[in-house]
């Protein structure tokens, strides 16, 4: 009876080992297929039939990418804009998420629930308003409006409030009764505590400032100049007809910094993840 219930669990552990395989190889095909796609031969793109390889490996297109827009500037513009923005969404939602969850204050709850209320704004409304704004600043055509109007929202303060509550309160006590003040407390025990969530806020963020399109569309006059890499990866549809060969290229080139930064956060955002759920007392 034993042997068999050991035998099952073993088939049932195996067929779900297979299941989980198949559904990783179905979210990785589109890279396998960009990475394909970037080392064809300009005309077997589209050929028929259609085929995952093809006549040879032509490592150059990658080169080309570089040679036919100037896609390192819109790289570098890109780390710069979403390197600098996850710093000012860190510290911005380190600080408002520290005030809503360990400082006692008149209307408190009601303001957070007003600052969450603002994740339910789509992003389309609040463009017209913001360009405004940035005009009025004299932003417009400038990183500033590429970092800063995005930076402030509520979704990293919801996530790290979450953290924060879930810490002893008598942590803070303790540190208070030896004379440290608010600031001590959140620099010297929150902060250390909170590595994984701020991984976990890091990533997401990076990757958001990463891929933006729309906002760097209105905001950027000058591509070549500002442009970030989704505005570079336009360039290659235009007069000279669509050259998908380096648009697969120059994307899977674009891929490298976000999964740079996954690999190095990688323990802090499993920790994060773990931890979350068990946040939010």
């Amino acid at each position: 009876m034993r042997a068999s219930r050991v035998a099952s669990r073993g088939a049932g552990r195996a067929l779900s080992h297979v299941l989980l395989a198949a559904v990783a190889l179905l979210f990785l095909y589109p890279l396998v297929f960009a990475v394909a796609t970037a080392l064809k031969p300009p005309g077997e793109t589209f050929g028929s039939p259609t085929s995952l390889v093809g006549s040879e490996v032509r490592w150059r297109n990658f080169a080309d990418v570089f040679s036919y827009v100037p896609f390192e500037r819109y790289m570098l513009n890109g780390v710069l804009v979403a390197g600098a923005g996850t710093l000012v969404v860190l510290a911005a939602s380190a600080l408002s998420a520290y005030a809503f969850a360990a400082l006692r204050w008149r209307g408190r709850d009601g303001i957070f629930l007003v600052f969450l209320a603002t994740m339910m704004v789509p992003q389309e409304v609040l463009v017209v308003p913001m360009f405004l704004l940035m005009q009025a600043l004299g932003w417009v055509d400038s990183y500033q409006a590429l970092i800063f109007p995005w930076a402030f929202t509520a979704f990293g303060a919801f996530l790290l409030r979450q953290f924060f509550r879930s810490v002893p309160g008598e942590l803070r006590e303790a540190a208070r009764l030896d004379g440290a003040g608010e600031l001590r407390v959140f620099l010297r025990i929150l902060l250390p505590l909170a590595r994984p969530a701020l991984g976990v806020l890091a990533v997401f963020t990076f990757i958001g400032y990463w891929n933006s399109f729309l906002w760097p569309l209105i905001m950027i006059n000058d591509v070549n100049a500002r442009g970030t890499v989704p505005l570079g990866l336009q360039l290659f549809f235009g007069q000279n007809g669509n050259q998908w060969h380096l648009v697969m290229a120059a994307s899977v080139i674009s891929v490298l910094p976000t999964l740079l930064l996954l690999v190095a956060l990688q323990k802090h955002l499993v920790k994060g993840i773990a931890t979350a759920g068990l946040a939010g007392r």
